[in-house]
């Protein structure tokens, strides 16, 4: 994956000046279509720690179980369980959340980029994220992204 990073830092993308963006907690990315928020061992921890839950009453209540590892549960509707009014474990909320919009996926082509700024309202405002740091968000939630592909779609 680093070799990869160092490859990427060389070449020309449509951000290559940096993007504005600013989470307004509005839930966007948290409700309507249903997805997969993945979670690592650390992250359940930490979440039910932040809530107050015992780890393994968390497990059962909050989480679903992929091939390997875990994932959040949504309701009915497709939102995330944990927003309701804004994100009840916003502080520490997973990776796959922090690094949002700057995944590999939306961030391969200025047309899937495109479709993420049509329903995020946070694109294009707040602060600039240089190339630098738009591509560590990118290196830092790819390995998520290997997983979801093997766990969900494999």
């Amino acid at each position: 994956m680093d070799s990869l990073l160092e490859s990427m830092k060389t070449r020309p993308y449509f951000f290559d000046e940096g993007i504005r963006f600013e989470c307004r907690r509005c839930g966007a990315c948290c409700t309507g279509e249903p997805g997969v928020v993945y979670v690592n061992d650390r992250e359940i921890t930490e979440i039910s720690d932040f809530m107050e839950i015992p780890r393994q009453v968390f497990m059962e209540r909050c989480l679903y179980r992929l091939k390997t590892s875990y994932a959040i549960r949504e309701a009915d509707d497709g939102r995330c369980i944990f927003f309701e009014n804004g994100c009840a474990v916003y502080p520490v909320r997973p990776l796959q959340c922090r690094t949002f919009p700057f995944w590999f996926q939306n961030m391969r082509s200025l047309y899937a980029w495109k479709g993420v700024a049509v329903v995020c309202p946070g694109i294009g405002k707040g602060h600039l994220y240089s190339k630098e740091a738009i591509l560590e968000c990118i290196g830092a939630s790819y390995p998520i992204y290997e997983i979801l592909v093997k766990e969900v779609l494999g």
